[in-house]
């Protein structure tokens, strides 16, 4: 199976899909490009580790209909950026898929009239199911129309890393894409039109027979009954114009209907303690412990509750609220979601107590909370051919950045057997 890997960071979906089977996942086109920058580090990483492919440093909307067309790709994957619809954005600034990054799913979907693949996957923060906050859903429901009118089928799930036995909660909405005129689709189709016989519900789809029901299993009944069922407008002006609707955390699309449930992960997998990710105190360079009093009391003050008074931009004062969190991390639980602020001193950093003395988490633990191998971000390739080293800061940027790789190993698992 051949495969485009777009917006390829510094390869989490390359390295999720050939942990699942490197003889068949083949990535042989890469595109990675972060505009307005000059130094294109996850680019050079990505390039160290794998000379072997077409790895493309251009902006995606630079590449032409026609280079696209002569990537005859089986799969296209990538995780598109997400900046216009993470929370870490204000609700005042969010623009959603109108946003300078959100547009970028376009791209997505010009590669696919191109390329005409068999299958995606993509990637983005949970939050998408609802941006903008003026018009829940309405951005997601555009995609799914869009991916309607290219003749594809969407199946999506919310998955926290952590609830299935991953060592990070973060959460995360991942999309499974396929043509309906393959074998799976037909099959689907026979499932669909007996359950809607009876009533507007895909359930034994959703529970049962999907790629994410096989791998991440949920429990057998909508939480709290939440579900909805929906027919997509053919016009996306229009969808832009008056969706009004709810999309929950677990739904599939076909032929421009959808059907979607707030679902519960079923718990049986142990969720890996942050100590289990962490390297030996003897090995962490005397750089990461943090000793001045200065900055453990600005971790204090950071992870502390506060009540601060504030004034808006027109003169408007209110009182700004924060609830306290540990004073450092639970070595106990799961990490908590890495941010792409990770190498800077803010309330998300992790700030570990260990061994009676405090620090910061290393580069490779980073790379462990997301399953990569050790070291995989400390070396990038520049283009004379030459090597350097990557500043640490810049290495947990791109963990920051980057996805849950054990996560697209199991999809890349299911969609095996899907294939066969």
């Amino acid at each position: 199976m051949k495969v485009l890997e777009l917006f390829a960071g510094v390869g989490g979906f390359r390295v999720g899909l050939e942990h699942a089977n490197p003889s068949l996942y083949k990535t042989l086109w890469a595109n990675q490009w972060e505009p307005g920058k000059k130094s294109q580090d996850a680019f050079e990483v990505y390039d160290y580790h794998y000379p072997d492919s077409e790895n493309i440093n251009e902006n995606i909307s630079e590449i032409s209909n026609e280079r696209f067309k002569e990537m005859d790709a089986d799969i296209i994957v990538g995780g598109f950026p997400c900046q216009d619809y993470s929370v870490a954005r204000s609700k005042k600034h969010e623009m959603g898929i109108e946003g300078k990054k959100g547009v970028l799913f376009w791209e997505i979907i010009r590669a696919v009239e191109q390329i005409n693949p068999k299958y995606l996957i993509l990637e983005n923060v949970d939050r998408l199911l609802k941006s903008p906050s003026s018009q829940r859903g309405r951005d997601f429901a555009i995609m799914l129309a869009a991916f309607n009118k290219l003749n594809y089928s969407v199946e999506w799930r919310v998955i926290n890393a952590a609830e299935y036995g991953f060592g990070q909660r973060r959460r995360r909405v991942y999309f499974f894409v396929y043509r309906n005129d393959l074998p799976f689709a037909k099959r689907m189709d026979t499932i669909f039109e007996a359950e809607l016989e009876n009533e507007d519900t895909y359930d034994d789809y959703i529970f049962n027979k999907g790629l994410f029901a096989r791998q991440f299993p949920i429990e057998k009944l909508p939480f709290k009954n939440r579900k909805a069922y929906y027919e997509l407008s053919d016009d996306i002006v229009n969808i832009s114009d008056n969706f009004s609707g709810t999309v929950w955390n677990t739904g599939v699309m076909r032929h421009g209907k959808y059907f979607t449930i707030d679902t519960k992960p079923i718990e049986n997998e142990k969720p890996i303690p942050l100590e289990k990710n962490l390297q030996n105190e003897k090995d962490i360079p005397e750089k990461f412990y943090i000793t001045d009093e200065e900055k453990l009391k600005k971790f204090e003050y950071l992870r502390g509750p506060k009540r601060i008074q504030r004034t808006s931009v027109d003169g408007h004062k209110y009182i700004y609220s924060e609830g306290g969190m540990s004073p450092t991390e639970n070595l106990e639980l799961p990490s908590r979601t890495m941010l792409t602020s990770e190498g800077t001193v803010n309330r998300s950093t992790h700030f570990l107590k260990r061994n009676g003395r405090y620090r910061l988490i290393t580069p490779i633990e980073a790379e462990r909370l997301q399953n990569f191998d050790d070291d995989w971000t400390k070396i990038k390739k520049l283009a004379d051919g030459s090597e350097e080293q990557v500043s640490d800061r810049m290495r947990m940027f791109f963990m920051g950045n980057a996805l849950v790789t054990g996560v697209i190993k199991r999809i890349g698992i299911e969609l095996e057997k899907i294939m066969e």
